[in-house]
Order: structure tokens, then sequence, then C-alpha cells
């Protein structure tokens, strides 16, 4: 008796880096078990590549699906084949879906309405509130913020959806391998509170070659793609690309028009992606009836909390930037307080939430 998950996983893993050879043997034997039970002589005339004839000849191929399973199995992951109930509708959507998908965390985060945030792995200090703001915007009313997990844009989208919802991190590497290195700790947070998926099999190396593949997920799993910060050629433009051939919408956030950092997105308005201020433009870029049920929404965190300031506290607040960031030190040179007022105020002011302190010192408001 077959067992269709494992065939699934065995063709998964047979076909991934041969995604051309894979539609071939479909078309020929019509499902993923008539594929792996024909018989040489039949393999033979599609050109397949001489490894994978082999494999199913030999019946290795099951070999590595059982391994592979119980590997996922130890390390108390979920693996989704294309079939199952639980898989994401909208990724099923589009063109090549991954039959296969690792996930550590909450499955059902896969199956809420999402947006993917994204863009450069060096942004501004701008570019990383902007995206932190929009994220928790969109998670506070409801909305899965999907990213990549990369540093800079994608980590700050990540981290501002964690403090209000849920979160998505699309790997380009198996998803127990922890890359890059700096964001392990925000691996482990998301898949606690939303999920970390691969299509990539366990223990697979974080190659170059694998983002541009794993973008068309983080594309797919959501209904719109917001661009915030992106250089010229960038993988993020690849990620905005994927969402037009899915039809998806593309948004992005204008920037300095001096900036490299900038360029492509500003590039993307001007050939027509939706322009992105907030989170309410981000949510009325996707389409009904998603746009009014999260314009909808009343907030979760973010209002029902609101931070209450002191007079002293908010005149200290409305001297830091939100685009830009201010050295402790310049910040002092522009109050009356004492040194130990000063310090007690920046201390109160990062506990509620209100400003981020980056290295050496320096301060930067929350949009």
């Amino acid at each position: 008796m077959t067992d269709p998950r494992l065939d699934r996983l065995a063709f998964h893993l047979l076909f991934l880096s041969a995604p051309g050879s894979a539609r071939k043997a479909l078309a020929r034997f019509g499902s993923v078990s008539g594929v792996l039970r024909a018989a040489p002589s039949d393999l033979a005339g599609l050109g397949l590549p001489a490894g994978i004839v082999r494999s199913i000849a030999r019946g290795e191929c099951f070999e590595r699906a059982g391994r592979e399973k119980e590997r996922v199995r130890r390390k108390g992951y979920v693996l989704l084949t294309i079939e199952d109930p639980d898989y994401p509708s909208y990724l099923k959507e589009i063109p090549g879906p991954p039959g296969v998908l690792y996930c550590e965390g909450r499955t059902a985060s896969l199956r809420q309405p999402s947006v993917a945030v994204v863009g450069s792995r060096r942004p501004t200090f701008y570019g990383r509130a902007v995206a932190e703001n929009l994220a928790r915007g969109l998670a506070s009313r409801g909305c899965v913020v999907v990213s990549g997990l990369a540093v800079g844009i994608d980590a700050a989208a990540h981290r501002g959806a964690l403090g209000e919802g849920e979160t998505v991190a699309v790997l380009g590497c198996g998803i127990d391998v922890r890359y890059p290195r700096e964001n392990r700790s925000l691996a482990r947070e998301i898949a606690e509170k939303g999920a970390v998926v691969s299509e990539f099999p366990l223990g697979t190396k974080p190659e170059r070659g694998n983002f541009p593949i794993r973008n068309r997920i983080i594309s797919g799993l959501s209904l719109g793609v917001v661009v915030v910060e992106a250089a010229a050629k960038s993988g993020s433009l690849i990620t905005a690309g994927f969402a037009l051939d899915q039809n998806r919408e593309v948004m992005a956030v204008p920037g300095n028009i001096t900036s490299d950092a900038s360029r492509g997105a500003n590039r993307l308005i001007k050939e027509g992606a939706r322009l992105v201020e907030n989170w309410e433009d981000a949510a009325a870029g996707l389409p009904a009836p998603w746009a009014e049920k999260i314009l909808a929404e009343k907030s979760g965190k973010a209002e029902n909390s609101r931070v209450l300031l002191s007079d002293a506290e908010k005149n200290l607040l409305e001297l830091i930037p939100a685009d830009g960031v201010i050295e402790a030190d310049e910040l002092l040179e522009k109050t009356e307080h004492s040194v130990p007022g000063f310090l007690a105020l920046l201390l109160e002011l990062e506990l509620k939430g209100v400003i981020i302190q980056h290295p050496g010192r320096l301060f930067q408001r929350r949009c």
C-alpha cells in the first residue's frame, strides 16, 4: 500500500533542483506515484538526469524520504504537502508552488491574510523604522506579516509584527540551519508566535541561488508585497517581480531620491506600484474583502494600551527624529535637564517603547 505523503516527499527531494524535469515527468505519467513507480525504460525517453532515473529504479528515493521524514519528526517540525488541508491556499495558486513545506511553529499562521514586507539588508534608520511601524500596524489588526529573516528591513518587519501579532519567516536554507547567525534568537521567537518555513530539505546550506527561489514563496503566501528601501539591483525587486506574476498587489515606500537604498522602491512607484506611507495604505491595496476587513479591525495592543507620557517625556520625545538618529550627547545639549534626569527620561521612553536605541548611543523615535 502506497503512502501519498511519503510519495510527495520523495518526489520533492528528487526533483527540487530540476523543476523542468518534474513537469516533464508529471505530464508523461500523470501523478507523483506514477513517476516514482515507472519502469526505467519508460523514464529513459524523457531525458531526465541519470541520477534521478537511478534513484527511482533502485527505490533509493523512498529510502531517502523515509530518513528525512524521521528527522523531521525527531526535531518536532511539521511537513505540509500540497495535498494537505493545512497547506496555505494562497500558495497553491502560484505557478510552481512547492510540493512540500517544512514548518516550525504554528501552521495556522500560514492560512491567515498576509502582507509581505521586504527590503534592503543595509537599510537607513528611516527605512528600518518605517518597516517596523508598518508591520506593527498590520499585525495589530490581524494581518500576518511575511518576510525573509534577512538582516535589515526583513528583521525590522518581523520584530514590529511580533509585538502585536503574528509573522512568518521564509528561509533560503533548511529550517534547522539558523541563518543569518545574528537573527537566531529572532527565528526562535517567530517560531513561538508564528511560523518559520522552507521548501529546502533539512541541513540545506544558505547558498546564494536559494534566495531568489524562496522569494516566490514570500510573495505567494501574501495578498500583497510592500518594498521598503531597495537598491537598483535587489532581491526585494525579485520578490516584487514574482508578486506581479502571481497577481499580487505590489506596493512600495517612497524614499530619499539621493539615496541608493531607495532607488529600487522609487522605481517601482514610477512603474505603477502603489505608494505606501502607512499601514492603512498597505491594507487599502489588498483585494476585497480583506482590505475592508483589516481597515475596519480595531487595533490590539497598539490602541488598547496607548502610552501615557509625562510632559517632560513628551518634550524630550519631540527632539528625537523618526527618520534619523540623534546621539545622546547632542540630545542632552538641546535640553535643560541634569545628566541623571536626562538619562532617567531616556530610559523611561525606551521602556515605554516609543524610542529605539541603536549601537553607539544613537536614539530614534518610533514612527
